[in-house]
């Protein structure tokens, strides 16, 4: 499934390649935390700055809105990825994520995501320890497949 997002991710950039977008430059206006919150109309919101660069060995991609959500992930040729995503909460707090996505899944991290209880962790350690043992399936004798 991984693969497919992949695929779908990666044609789309190069599709955005091909449409040339006009790059604007972000004016450097240094926000204080927590930012104010306007509780307008989402759907006014404007790109302010987006880049995309596809190449034969990965990507590089970036946009930024005008009501403060921004995005930025690159990736490899073995489709590893690690990138970032953030927004301003309803309360005005700035929310930051993080992540990878490689061989061994998703892994975000940030203030915003929760932690992974201990007992989880402890199930998780047991199993890997514990593996289940294959089944076996009876073959009656005599009997023709």
């Amino acid at each position: 499934m991984f693969k497919i997002v992949m695929i779908c991710a990666i044609i789309g950039l190069v599709a955005a390649v091909h449409h040339p977008i006009e790059h604007r430059p972000l004016p450097h206006i240094p926000a204080p935390h927590p930012v104010p919150v306007h509780h307008g109309d989402e759907s006014h919101a404007e790109v302010v700055s987006r880049k995309d660069d596809v190449r034969a060995d990965g990507f590089d991609s970036s946009l930024e809105t005008s009501n403060h959500i921004t995005r930025s992930e690159s990736g490899d040729v073995n489709g590893n990825i690690q990138g970032g995503f953030g927004w301003i909460s309803p309360e005005g707090e700035h929310v930051d994520i993080k992540y990878v996505a490689d061989e061994n899944g998703y892994q975000p991290s940030g203030a915003a995501v929760p932690a992974i209880p201990d007992y989880i962790v402890r199930s998780i350690a047991w199993n890997a320890a514990h593996p289940q043992a294959p089944e076996v399936h009876n073959v009656h004798p005599g009997a023709h497949h």
